[in-house]
This record gives C-alpha cells, sequence and structure tokens, in this order.
C-alpha cells in the first residue's frame, strides 16, 4: 500500500498545473522603464533640493530664489507623477499575477480530478499488464526492480508532459515570490507618494509665501527688476564677445585674402559666401505668450523690457534652429537657463533659452530648422517655454518681425 500511496502522490504533484505566464511582458518592461524614470527623476531632485538648502543659507537674489523653488515645485510634481504611474502599474501586475496563481489553482484541482480518474483506468483495463501484475504492484508485493521497470513503462507515453509540469511548478512557486517582492515594493511606493504630495503642499504655500511678499514689497519689485536687467545685460555681453571675436575673424581672413592676391595676382576669383537655403522657422510651435518689448511679468506683476519671445511648449517638444548657422555658444545663462546661440550670415544671433535637453556643440553646423534640443522649464517662473532673442549685431530685434524678412 506505501508504494501506491507514493505512486498516487507522484502524479498529483506532476499534473498539478498548466503553463499560464503569471504577468504580460509588456507590463514588466512598462515597470522597468519606469524604474529607470524614477531613479533619473530622484537624482535630479536631490540636487534640486540642495539648492533649495542653500537657499536658507545664503541670500540670493528674488528671481533666483523664486526660480529656485519653482524649479524645485516642477520636478516634485513630476516626480509624484511617475510615482503614481508607477504605482498603477504595480497594481496592474500585481492583478495579472493574482489571476494567473487563480487559474493554477482551478488547473491543479481539474488535474487532481483526471489523475484519479487514470489510477482508476490503469487498474480496471490493465493496459501496461494484467489486473494482478498491476495491483502487485501497487500492493509492493513485488520486487523493486519489477515495480521500477513498471513505472517507468507507464510514465514513458508521459515523460515530455511531466516535464513541462515539473518546469511550471517551479515557475509558480517563483512567480508567487515575486507577488510577494511586487506587493512590498508597491507599499514602499505608496509611502514614499504620500510623503512627496505632503511635501508638495508645504512647497507650494511657501512659494505663494514668497510670491506674495514680493509683489506687495516695492523694495523686493526693485531688486527684482535689477534682477532682470542684470542677466539682460549679461545676455548682451556674451552677444558683443561672440561679435567681437566674429569681426576679429573677419578682418584676419580679409588680411589674409589680401595677401594671397598679391601672390597669385588679378586673375584670382573672389570666394562667394554661401548663402543659407530655405526659408526661416519659427523654433518652436506654440502661442507667444510673452512679445519683445515692454511687457508685464507674467509673476512678478511689474513692468519689464523683454529682449526676445516666449513661446508656450510642452515636455519634449522639440526646438528648431530659426535659420541656418554655426553653434557659438552652449552655456547656463541666468534667467534662461540651459541655451544655446546660433551665429547665422551677416552677424546675426540667435538665442534659444529654458531648453530641458540640447543635442547641438559648440562648432556645430546646423540647417534651417534642425533639430537642437527640446524645450524644458528650466529656470522658468511659469512653466514649460522656449525664449527667443534675435540680435543682429550687438543690437536686439523683433524676432517675429525678423523671421519674416527674405
Amino acid at each position: 500500500m506505501r508504494f501506491r500511496f507514493l505512486f498516487v502522490v507522484f502524479w498529483i504533484v506532476l499534473l498539478g498545473t498548466v503553463p499560464l505566464w503569471a504577468a504580460k511582458k509588456s507590463t514588466s518592461s512598462q515597470l522597468a522603464k519606469q524604474r529607470a524614470e524614477l531613479k533619473n527623476l530622484e537624482a535630479n531632485l536631490a540636487k534640486q533640493r540642495k539648492k533649495v538648502r542653500l537657499l536658507e543659507s545664503e541670500e540670493k537674489g528674488v528671481l533666483n530664489t523664486i526660480a529656485v523653488l519653482d524649479e524645485n515645485l516642477n520636478r516634485t510634481k513630476e516626480y509624484v507623477q511617475v510615482l503614481a504611474k508607477n504605482e498603477s502599474t504595480m497594481k496592474q501586475l500585481l492583478a495579472e499575477i493574482g489571476h494567473s496563481l487563480d487559474s493554477l489553482d482551478k488547473e491543479i484541482a481539474r488535474r487532481n480530478r483526471a489523475m484519479q480518474k487514470r489510477i482508476r483506468e490503469l487498474y480496471i483495463h490493465g493496459d501496461r499488464g494484467t489486473p494482478e501484475e498491476i495491483l502487485a504492484i501497487l500492493k509492493g508485493e513485488t520486487s523493486p526492480e519489477r515495480q521500477i521497470y513498471y513505472v517507468n513503462r507507464i510514465l514513458t507515453d508521459d515523460r515530455e508532459k511531466m516535464d513541462r509540469l515539473s518546469w511550471l511548478l517551479r515557475e509558480r512557486a517563483l512567480k508567487k515570490r515575486e507577488a510577494s517582492g511586487r506587493l512590498s515594493e508597491l507599499r514602499s511606493l505608496q509611502s514614499k507618494k504620500t510623503a512627496e504630495e505632503e511635501g508638495l503642499k508645504q512647497q507650494i504655500q511657501t512659494q505663494g509665501a514668497v510670491l506674495a511678499s514680493v509683489q506687495k514689497s516695492k523694495s523686493l519689485q526693485t531688486k527684482a527688476i535689477q534682477e532682470i536687467e542684470r542677466n539682460q545685460k549679461t545676455m548682451l555681453s556674451l552677444i558683443r564677445q561672440l561679435e567681437k571675436k566674429r569681426e576679429q575673424e573677419l578682418a584676419q581672413a580679409k588680411k589674409k585674402k589680401n595677401s594671397k592676391k598679391k601672390v597669385t595676382g588679378k586673375n584670382a576669383l573672389p570666394r562667394i559666401p554661401v548663402k543659407p537655403i530655405g526659408p526661416k522657422c519659427l523654433p518652436l510651435n506654440g502661442s507667444i505668450i510673452a512679445e519683445y518689448g515692454m511687457h508685464e511679468h507674467p509673476v512678478l506683476h511689474i513692468m519689464t523690457r523683454n529682449l526676445g519671445v516666449e513661446i508656450r511648449g510642452k515636455k519634449g517638444d522639440k526646438i528648431k534652429a530659426a535659420a541656418a548657422g554655426n553653434v557659438v555658444m552652449v552655456t547656463e545663462i541666468d534667467g534662461r537657463g540651459p541655451s544655446v546661440i546660433i551665429e547665422h550670415e551677416g552677424g546675426v544671433y540667435s538665442v534659444y533659452g529654458h531648453m530641458s535637453s540640447i543635442r547641438v556643440k559648440e562648432g556645430d553646423r546646423v540647417g534651417n530648422c534642425e533639430d537642437i534640443g527640446t524645450v524644458g522649464d528650466l529656470a522658468s517662473l511659469n512653466g514649460i517655454k522656449l525664449y527667443f532673442q534675435i540680435s543682429e549685431g550687438t543690437d536686439t530685434v523683433d524676432p517675429l518681425k525678423w523671421l519674416k524678412k527674405k
């Protein structure tokens, strides 16, 4: 009887599952992508919060303080959104695993019944020997060698199926452990999300208090205007440096050309400058939220002079070069964040600010409407936007009017 009991148990275990996937690959890959995004955001958020801590120990300008708080607020909002997305994906994955495990349990019960029927049929019909022989083996009355031989004969037809079922049993155990791990991860995410949401409320209150104090205080407004003017002077200083460098290069080229003429004679053909091909283009498809010239500051509500235009954008929108030219500067500009400056024919410079990513480097040649990066909200006080400026030499002009020139 002992052998019969072991034989039956052996079949129950091996026939107790079915090939099911506990979770869709698409959900798992989606979760992996979101984890990478979270890791990147956490690194950026740590840097940003370090800036906020420095505000408490150092006296910063009005605009810089607001910009740092605003950027920290935006990064926290983005982080909370990704946490929520991660939480949703994790719940979906857990639901898939739970559904698959439920299906496995039902199939185990079904196969138990099938196994019992199989044993009865073997006993009744004796398709692998006489009923007396099967009974003797099940009672353990024959030699061990004979028992092993007979069991092997019975299992030969089902060998492939048993191997598969054995693998599925291991897979089922792995999925159960995965479900336990995912549940723990989900609880950690939910705890982190709750803490970030509370912190977000405090940040909104802090930023609101700072803005309110600036809007009420004339002295702080004066400081803000001085900061804006100082940032503009920095921008114009960069353009002057670039223009001075261009003029020096032109003078050197002219000198070299004249000396070459003396050597080659009057028959030498003059070099014709290559002109940009194709029309100019607006660097970002979006509405103009701040025009060139005097306008009301969107956050401080004070009148300031704008040296360019501001164009509303969405996360990930591509920024295009307004015309063909050479990238002469890639830098961080006060008040404009990560920026690119392109030199065009005739000493014209275009400036692109508040970029979240930059695809070009200094010295690159870009064509008309070529992608140079993506728009962001770095150093912006009112969301995702592009700052676009045009200078003819050292003088700024209305970018929208310049775009219409042929």
